[in-house]
């Protein structure tokens, strides 16, 4: 059974950072793409950051030179740091992992920021 549990969400005013957490079981991150998505109010989730491959990254336009994705392959964590942080920012993120063709997902942390 796979879990991603995430952590790190808050509140924080513009130009900020936060870093999110997601730590996994029942999977192994090293090996399986795995990233970063949100989902804004009335919006499509969309993704933010992932690691498409082993060491191939992929990030967002809007967030570009601004987050920052890494893996520790050892605790089987995810983590997004996030800097400069924009009011259109704000949304529910969510960890992502993929293995053979099925996707799962974390429960969502609430990120907030304020102008």
């Amino acid at each position: 059974q796979v879990q991603l549990v995430e952590s790190g969400g808050g509140l924080v005013q513009a130009g900020g950072s936060l870093r999110l957490s997601c730590a996994a079981s029942g999977i192994t991150f090293s090996i399986n793409p795995v990233g970063w998505y949100r989902q804004a109010p009335g919006k499509q989730r969309e993704l933010v950051a992932i690691f498409s491959s082993s060491i191939s990254t992929n990030y967002a336009d809007s967030v570009k030179g601004r987050f920052t994705i890494s893996r520790d392959n050892a605790k089987n964590t995810l983590t997004l740091q996030m800097n400069s942080l924009k009011p259109e920012d704000t949304a529910v993120y969510y960890c992502y992992a993929a293995r053979r063709f099925t996707h799962y997902w974390g429960q969502g942390t609430q990120v907030t920021v304020s102008p």
